[in-house]
């Protein structure tokens, strides 16, 4: 998950980057009439899909944290393993990373809207150009504390599995790895 994670986070940074410097183009950079035009509608479609690109990816986290935190309950549960540490702490990593995950997705939600408040001549430019400083910092930090909540609890399901394997082998049954591949 740690691949995929950062694959996604950084392509995602990427895309708030260029999205935040098309809307500085746009406004401060002192092109033509029809030019300014291309480089805001450029900076539209961006904003579109890396707000919702954005989200993905911090849903991402929810789904992944709920998914795996689901599963190292309920080996815990079948093999009779303490909660304290490994089912304990990927518990804690999930409420670690949900409010700092929900956060960003809320500012990103934000920061759009008040793209379109400033499109449709509501809302002060000075608003939405700020909300996408903080946006693009805040998404920066909350990706790399996620990363990090992330390569933990990938350690704490190999601690897991290495926990299941000493069980089963003192049961006399054959490893997980064994046991799949006989399955297949």
């Amino acid at each position: 998950m740690t691949r995929i994670f950062t694959t996604l986070a950084l392509t995602d940074s990427l895309a708030l980057l260029v999205t935040f410097l098309l809307g500085c183009w746009s406004k401060f950079g002192g092109p033509g009439r029809d030019q300014a035009t291309t480089v805001y509608l450029l900076h539209f479609l961006f904003g579109v899909f890396t707000a919702i690109g954005t989200l993905l990816v911090h849903c991402l986290i929810f789904t992944y944290f709920l998914g795996t935190g689901r599963w190292v309950r309920e080996v815990t549960l079948a093999y009779d393993l303490p909660d304290e540490p490994l089912y304990r702490r990927t518990r804690d990593l999930k409420r670690l990373a949900f409010p700092i995950a929900l956060g960003a997705m809320l500012l990103t939600i934000a920061t759009a809207a008040a793209g379109e408040g400033v499109e449709h001549q509501a809302w002060n430019w000075i608003i939405h150009f700020s909300l996408g400083i903080v946006t693009l910092v805040v998404n920066l930090v909350v990706f790399r504390r996620e990363y990090l909540y992330v390569a933990e609890n990938g350690t704490i399901i190999e601690k897991v599995l290495v926990e299941v394997d000493r069980i089963r082998a003192e049961k006399g049954l054959p490893s997980n790895a064994e046991a799949l591949a006989r399955d297949n």
